[in-house]
């Protein structure tokens, strides 16, 4: 069992950055690969960024690539999704997400943290 609590969300302003968080309890955090996705109203969820248990492999949405940066810290526990020059259409609830392996698939991940919102005005 594996419990995720997402943290750093807010209101900011177009073009403003923002770091969200990850937390991760339970063992062996670093068997696992991280996702992050996003879900606007009346949307379905998407795919925002992955990355690979060991670092090497990092997968972004066309959306987002150049903007975003995903990162962890397995020491920590800990995934990071550094957001900049932020858009309103980046507005969304953002989730993270535990699976095997680095994938865009929502189905493919096993758990789930509960969302911050990120708001981003014009």
């Amino acid at each position: 069992q594996v419990q995720l609590v997402e943290s750093g969300g807010g209101l900011v302003q177009a073009g403003d950055s923002l770091r969200l968080s990850c937390a991760a309890s339970g063992r062996s955090f670093s068997s696992y690969a991280m996702g992050w996705f996003r879900q606007a109203p009346g949307k379905e969820r998407e795919f925002v960024a992955a990355i690979s248990r060991n670092y090497g492999i990092t997968r972004y949405a066309n959306s987002v690539k150049g903007r975003f940066t995903i990162s962890r810290d397995n020491a920590k526990n800990t995934v990071y999704l550094q957001m900049n020059s932020l858009k309103p259409e980046d507005t969304a609830v953002y989730y993270c997400a535990v699976g095997p392996i680095e994938t865009v698939l929502p189905s493919t991940y096993n758990y789930w943290g509960q969302g911050t919102q990120v708001t981003v005005s014009s």
